[in-house]
């Protein structure tokens, strides 16, 4: 059999098995796999815990100089979640960051990663969203002490296609956008992401229930990032939270969501890790 009739045999199965996964499947592993949106929505009890019993019901926490906000209950709750909301109202905010009032919401939420989300993907979430148990849980108002805006993710203004997502690091790269990896792994000067010059530098500082964690260096630098690293390094540290020197390293970063992602996905998400410029 010559090469390029495996190839086409591959595509069929990689095709059908996609065919086969209906959009709640899909949802579902989107949801709580590389997008991990229970790390946000979801809330915690003493020690960080998350609270399972009342997951995406409203979560953690931002106070920070520029804004007061807490992570919405996103079940389909009608009073207090978005269970009022229609479908194209939950895509607007997932992908603009504006709710159905016009209100602009604070970039903690990702939205400016997720405009690159896939439509099939989109349509995927917000139906997987609207499947879980509702959960009554009011979480305190925003508060915005300046005038929000997001730095634009350059690879979300990029249209991307499902044939692309045969190329191994084209599929790692859309998986780091919607799980929108370098939003704390990329420094920020004077409110704005660098991810034009510093993509993966990492060093934010991130307070919490776990205190305070500063962000990795992913890039491919030797010294200060992952290039000594090896693939099974960075994917023990992606999924178990362990560094390549055996320490034990601390949340936001979920690493029992990613621990649930595919072995495909895992070898994408790596590779695009290998493009990302050393930065020392």
């Amino acid at each position: 059999m010559t090469r390029f009739a495996i190839f086409l045999l591959a595509l069929a199965a990689q095709t059908v098995t996609a065919a086969a996964e209906t959009l709640l499947e899909r949802g579902d592993y989107l949801v709580n796999t590389i997008m991990a949106c229970g790390n946000c929505h979801t809330p915690r009890g003493p020690g960080g815990v998350p609270q399972m019993d009342k997951q995406l019901s409203g979560g953690l926490r931002f106070d920070l100089p520029i804004f007061d906000v807490t992570a919405s209950n996103i079940t389909p709750d009608k009073e207090t979640g978005i269970g009022g909301w229609s479908d194209a109202a939950i895509k607007k905010l997932m992908t603009t960051g504006v709710r159905p009032d016009g209100v602009q919401i604070a970039p903690i939420m990702p939205f400016h990663f997720y405009k690159g989300l896939l439509p099939r993907d989109l349509d995927a979430v917000v139906a997987y969203l609207k499947s879980v148990p509702a959960v009554k849980n009011q979480v305190v108002a925003p508060v915005y002490k300046v005038a929000v805006q997001a730095t634009p993710y350059p690879d979300a203004e990029k249209p991307m296609s499902e044939p692309a997502m045969q190329d191994r690091v084209t599929r790692g790269r859309y998986l780091a956008m919607i799980g929108h990896c370098l939003e704390c792994h990329t420094p920020i000067t004077q409110g704005r992401h660098e991810f034009t010059t510093a993509p993966g530098k990492g060093g934010q500082e991130i307070p919490g229930p776990w205190g305070v964690s500063v962000t990795a260096n992913i890039t491919a630098s030797k010294t200060a990032g992952v290039g000594s690293a090896s693939d099974a390094d960075i994917k023990r540290a992606i999924t178990q939270g362990i560094g390549k020197d055996g320490r034990k390293l601390k949340p936001p970063m979920d690493y029992a969501a990613y621990a649930r992602m595919t072995d495909q996905d895992l070898d994408a998400l790596v590779a695009w890790v290998r493009t990302l410029p050393p930065k020392d």
